[in-house]
């Protein structure tokens, strides 16, 4: 004789959802409580103009995310995305001071850069190389490369749309929300969908959380792999792309505070670097919270040393957190 299904009440199923949610929530939870306090002690804080640009800065760092984000997930890590997001700024700024169209400078630097991120993927596992290793020496090439071949030489311009679509009082028509939030919201909603609703998707999380078992369930490792850093770079692109705009110049280093923040975001957010765990969801939540952080520190006048003290406290935190969590092959 079976028993019946067990019906749950209204606050059981909320529970549960907070389970599978995971220490994950704590990091959603914190980012309005930490803006609230903000504007107890920084005037203006919470302003709408401070608000639209707290928006822009995690937009920019948030898309820059979200290759980093399939790479750890995918039990990799990409060491090359700031060489990367200075090349495109770089590029973008030099091919359309030389009258190119902006369209085909936007082709010409994106195309480069998956050239680049596949390139890194494929020595990763051809060489059977850690990823960290291989996307290192590939950001001292890139970097090098920049600088020998522009000579020093960084000059050029933007289009004038560029700067308003990366501008904290920029608007998308009659909507008060800078472009590139815009950007960041249709980029998140499709990643997040990639990762769990295609196949490529979920060979990034099979291969993560067990490549034997990944490779024995015939995923291309060499390909995914291929794919993943070709993603990672194409974003890291995207940034450097809008950083141009954002800082109306070129400039090869522009893209250095990002190999920390963008690893700090995904770790932070709750996905787990031995990877197979978390995802982009998780990541957009330690953005925001590394953004508001960062921005009231800077209001308090604290010095690059503390803003970098205290984001290394808050990662130690988050990880003895995420910690207690199951390993997903302690789970399969």
């Amino acid at each position: 004789m079976s028993l019946p299904p067990v019906q749950l009440t209204t606050t059981q199923r909320l529970v549960a959802s907070a389970r599978r949610a995971g220490p994950g929530l704590i990091v959603y939870l914190m980012v309005p409580v930490l803006f609230l306090g903000g504007g107890v002690f920084v005037e203006g804080f919470t302003g709408a103009s401070s608000i639209r640009a707290l928006l822009v800065l995690a937009a920019i760092l948030g898309i820059a995310c979200i290759g980093q984000t399939l790479a750890i997930v995918s039990g990799g890590i990409d060491l090359s995305v700031p060489a990367l997001i200075g090349m495109a700024d770089v590029m973008a700024t030099q091919l359309y001071g030389r009258s190119l169209p902006f369209g085909a400078v936007t082709a010409i630097v994106l195309t480069a850069a998956l050239i680049v991120g596949a390139l890194n993927g494929l020595l990763a596992k051809v060489l059977n190389t850690h990823s960290l290793i291989v996307t290192l020496a590939m950001s001292s090439l890139v970097f090098g490369s920049v600088l020998v071949l522009t000579r020093g030489d960084t000059g050029g311009r933007i289009p004038d749309w560029l700067t308003q679509f990366v501008s904290p009082a920029g608007s998308i028509g009659p909507v008060p929300i800078p472009g590139v939030v815009v950007l960041w919201a249709v980029l998140a909603a499709a990643t997040v969908v990639f990762q769990y609703k295609t196949v490529i998707g979920r060979w990034v999380y099979a291969m993560g959380a067990n490549p034997t078992a990944g490779r024995l369930a015939l995923i291309p490792p060499v390909l995914l792999s291929m794919i993943v850093f070709a993603l990672s770079a194409l974003f890291a692109a995207v940034t450097g792309i809008l950083l141009a705009g954002f800082s109306g110049g070129a400039d090869p280093s522009v893209g250095d505070p990002y190999l920390f923040t963008t690893i700090a975001a995904v770790v932070i957010g709750g996905t787990s670097l031995i990877g197979g765990r978390g995802g982009y969801g998780r990541t957009i939540a330690g953005v925001l919270l590394i953004t508001v952080l960062t921005t009231l520190l800077v209001g308090l006048g604290a010095s690059d040393a503390i803003q970098q003290m205290l984001l290394g406290v808050l990662i130690v935190v988050m990880i003895a957190i995420y910690g207690r969590q199951r390993r997903v092959r302690e789970e399969v």
